[in-house]
């Protein structure tokens, strides 16, 4: 029984994270493009948000469980009564900046919680009849900050060695050796991604794309770590959406697949771009350019430097591109929150005010 595209009406898709960023892009994915049945579990902390699920919290194929991937009882209950033909794993603490205030955290969700979702897998897994045992996945979705950092040149691939940087990356790192160790001890079927840094719609507002529009367009200063220069590899969310379904529909077994943008870019060129956009599409009341609230600050410990992804292998394995260009994908970002206030005012009231974070006390 092969899983490939024409089989995901019939699938189904538990995915934990789903009211996350990338996991919400993910869902609406799934459910409202490709009709699959999902359902998204999710603990609901402070960045989930179920707003994001809007355009398809009323359909017949999505369900919602508030359930924490740290709860045995409550996944094997998940499992048993839901059914799925694959899970895609999104679950994680993923700020940086807050695994520096507050690694606990990180440490219970990205690594118990990972051996705790895999225990339960692995027991759904064994009590499968053969055909549904075949098509059988865990996607367990990860990041290029589980390498380390780069030089001015070269590209992470498959076989860089791990060398993470934060308290973020090394449970990422230890929650990606868990996934590989239940592959090959266990024989779950397994693949794993590892992502560079997503943008997009529906980002919580503590990131830096977000956190830069919001605060230029409230008139406050734009902070910039160091004097901005580090790199990061930018990868529009709904170009990572499709790239999961590919791997997940397509990858080889005990595999990873690196998923990237092709667009390098430095701090300071990525906020110099959302103010050139902003000047633009929302002019300031004075006329003056957004730039003039750039303002330089103490780089944050531990910063690596550069992060670029080679994503030769998913493109020559599953033939999956991005979409969008840098240029395409942050024009449509900044339109998107200028023109949803309804979505991002309620976290600014209330969840996060835009302060920095990750600062060492």
């Amino acid at each position: 029984m092969p899983c490939n595209l024409s089989s995901l009406p019939n699938a189904r898709i538990l995915v934990t994270g789903g009211a996350g960023f990338i996991g919400s892009a993910l869902c609406r994915y799934l459910v409202g493009e490709l009709g699959a049945t999902v359902l998204n579990v999710d603990a609901l902390t402070y960045a989930a948000n179920l707003e994001s699920l809007a355009p398809i919290h009323e359909s017949a194929r999505y369900t919602f469980s508030k359930s924490t991937i740290c709860d045995a009882t409550e996944m094997t209950r998940v499992f048993n009564e839901f059914k799925p033909t694959a899970v895609m794993h999104l679950a994680a603490e993923s700020h940086v900046d807050r695994s520096i205030d507050a690694p606990d955290a990180f440490l219970q969700t990205n690594i118990m919680g990972t051996y705790t979702l895999l225990q339960a897998a692995l027991a759904y897994y064994r009590g499968l009849h053969e055909g549904p045992k075949e098509c059988f996945r865990f996607l367990h979705v990860s990041t290029d900050e589980v390498y380390g950092t780069l030089g001015d040149s070269g590209l992470f691939t498959e076989e860089t060695p791990y060398a993470p940087n934060s308290p973020y990356s090394a449970s990422k790192a230890s929650s990606d050796l868990l996934v590989r160790a239940w592959h090959h001890t266990y024989g779950l079927p397994v693949v794993t991604t590892n992502c560079s840094n997503n943008y997009g719609p529906y980002h919580f507002p503590e990131k830096l794309i977000p956190l830069v529009i919001l605060n230029a367009i409230h008139g406050r200063e734009l902070p910039v770590y160091g004097e901005g220069l580090q790199i990061r590899d930018w990868l529009y969310v709904e170009d990572h959406a499709r790239a999961l379904v590919e791997v997940l529909l397509g990858g080889r077994l005990g595999e990873t697949y690196n998923i990237g943008g092709h667009n390098e870019q430095t701090n300071i060129h990525v906020v110099n771009t959302i103010c050139a956009l902003l000047d633009e599409l929302h002019p300031r009341d004075d006329k003056q350019p957004y730039a003039e609230q750039i303002t330089y600050v103490t780089d944050r410990p531990g910063h690596d430097r550069r992060y670029a992804i080679d994503a030769s292998k998913i493109q020559r394995e599953l033939g999956w591109v991005p979409q969008e260009t840098f240029e395409s994908g942050l024009k449509k970002t900044v339109q998107w929150y200028l023109d949803n206030k309804d979505w991002w005012e309620p976290i600014l009231a209330g969840k996060y005010s835009g302060e920095r974070l990750g600062v060492l006390k």
